[in-house]
């Protein structure tokens, strides 16, 4: 962590009026010096205190920045109601119109955040003042309906498990330490008769301290068409943004294809920015990787509010790899690639191979949502996220797994991980849920990447013939080392991270039956990977050496 520049000073609990009048509560970190500083707008439904006071507030006026930090409508202390995102875009816009009545405002005003204060930040920016010249989104979303049905496709499965413990989080993390911890811990010990007991919108209530609205009306409309969630995506910022952007996640973050979304959004529109993508998960990119995330945002803006462009990186993407724990500088991602196949053989622990099987009799599981099949690590906000070991998994008659040998040499894949199936089902009601692995030489088997897809009868096949579906798993950035095993896992579920498949077309609230399933996979099916272009990777390494190169020669400011 860089040296501070100053010493500190606080002023707590000042007042800026809502939209709506509501009081909003403001605290003011600034520097203990003469001079004019810009200004770091931090909009927060989880308090003002720990962490943000000394990750934000604290650190960020030590380097030479006045820092607002204020908690949203009906949290933290402020008046009026609560709601999950009809407020920030106004209240952001009525926040800036206090900032200019301050006597320190410059009329320099920057955003930065996490998860939820991430939001806020792009609710700003759909219509940024003009005073807003750069953004640090860590680990954020723009889409609420996205974070509870994560797939990408409607109708989806429900994020069980991360739609509580969010909803733990907005409702009791902005009153302190204490009354959250309570609150944690009761969850926890309701967490498994919540997730076992049917109908589910009737059994979380205990768990979180009562009934919950918002979450109640996630749960009941899983369409985003659906007029509950018009306005709640905000990712449309990034398609017309002029703000310069830093985007930051993890490949094991919950908000990671969002941050994907919002980057490939910002590209298309000719806006600034730049992307970190580190081995994080939603939780430890702020804890284990706060002084790469700390590095990175200070850089951003003190490029863009202070004209101090020294801290920035050549490149515009940096990613770490997983399997060689290394970084690596991007020009732009996704990489250019390939897709190279990998089929489905054998039967129960079968292979992948070059080639599709010949005449092969189709593979099946039973999926049976009374024992459904377990989540194991992978993008949750809990603390059992990340890579895990995944033999208990594999060792369950409902999970399929196909390997290839031990790979002869590394294999790199950058990009998205997909799985193409031929499936038929003997209800029409199922999920599919794929998952990346890498096995070592000692057989250990950890999961790198995965993703759902929800059937039903229109899409889950028939004795006509089986149904051609894809499941897209999250990007990723690893490489498979020499000796080392590629795996696919192909199972009906991962419960509690994803509701279960009840096997019905009963709504998810209240549905009371549990229906088994039978999945099948017929031939040809196949994992596919990207394979980076070698020459477009060479082109590439020679294009950054030219800039790398015309920036050794270039005068510096103080020259010209």
């Amino acid at each position: 962590m860089p040296d501070p520049r100053h010493d500190v000073a606080h002023e707590a609990g000042l007042v800026v009026p809502a939209a709506d009048g509501s009081p909003l509560l403001t605290d003011h970190y600034f520097p203990r010096a003469a001079g004019d500083f810009p200004t770091l707008l931090v909009r927060s439904p989880y308090g003002r205190g720990i962490p943000w006071a000394p990750m934000f507030g604290i650190l960020f006026a030590e380097q030479g920045f006045h820092v607002v930090l204020q908690s949203s409508r009906g949290t933290g202390g402020s008046g009026g109601t609560y709601a999950s995102w009809q407020h920030e875009a106004a209240d952001g816009r009525v926040t800036v119109a206090w900032l200019r009545r301050q006597p320190w405002f410059t009329g320099v005003l920057g955003t930065l955040g996490p998860s939820a204060l991430g939001y806020a930040q792009w609710a700003l920016a759909a219509a940024p003042p003009p005073e807003l010249r750069a953004m640090v989104v860590q680990v954020g979303l723009h889409d609420l309906h996205g974070f509870f049905y994560p797939s990408g496709r409607a109708p989806g499965p429900f994020a069980l498990e991360s739609a509580l413990v969010s909803t733990l989080g907005r409702m009791h993390y902005g009153r302190g330490v204490l009354a959250f911890a309570r609150a944690a811990l009761r969850l926890r010990r309701h967490l498994r008769k919540i997730t076992r007991t049917l109908p589910l919108g009737e059994t979380y209530g205990p768990g979180l301290g009562g009934r919950v609205p918002f979450l109640d009306e996630a749960m009941a409309r899983p369409d985003p068409e659906d007029a509950h969630w018009q306005g709640a995506d905000v990712g449309d910022a990034a398609a017309r943004a002029a703000v310069p952007t830093s985007l930051i996640t993890g490949w094991h973050d919950v908000f990671l294809d969002q941050t994907l979304q919002q980057y490939a959004r910002l590209r298309r529109a000719g806006c600034d920015t730049a992307l970190l993508v580190g081995p994080w998960t939603h939780n430890s990119a702020m804890q284990q990787g706060w002084v790469d995330v700390f590095a990175e945002t200070l850089a951003w803006l003190r490029a863009h509010l202070c004209d101090d462009a020294s801290g920035l990186r050549e490149t515009r993407v940096r990613v770490h790899v997983g399997g060689r724990q290394e970084w690596r500088e991007l020009s732009d991602w996704p990489p250019v690639a390939t897709g190279r196949r990998w089929y489905l053989d054998g039967e129960r622990d079968g292979a992948l191979s070059a080639r599709s099987p010949e005449g092969a009799p189709p593979l099946s599981f039973r999926y049976d949502p009374a024992d459904p099949t377990p989540s194991v690590g992978g993008p949750l906000l809990s603390r059992t996220a990340g890579p895990r070991d995944n033999a208990a998994l594999e060792a369950r008659d409902d999970v399929l797994t196909f390997t290839t040998p031990p790979l002869a040499e590394p294999l790199d894949v950058l990009g998205t991980v997909a799985v193409e199936l031929r499936v038929t089902t003997d209800t029409g009601y199922a999920d599919v849920f794929a998952r990346l692995c890498d096995v070592d030489e000692r057989g250990r088997s950890v999961n790198v990447c995965d993703g759902i897809r929800r059937l039903d009868p229109a899409t889950a096949g028939s004795a006509a013939g089986p149904a051609e579906v894809t499941v897209a798993m999250s990007p990723t950035a690893h490489s498979f080392a020499a000796g080392h095993r590629v795996r696919l896992q192909i199972s009906g579920g991962a419960h509690p991270r994803f509701a279960r498949n009840t096997g019905t077309d009963e709504p998810l609230p209240t549905a009371t039956r549990l229906v088994p399933v039978v999945i099948s996979l017929h031939h040809p099916s196949a994992l596919v990977l990207p394979r980076t272009d070698p020459e477009a990777e060479g082109a590439e390494r020679a294009e950054r050496a030219r800039s790398q190169t015309k920036k050794a020669f270039m005068p510096s400011t103080s020259d010209r």
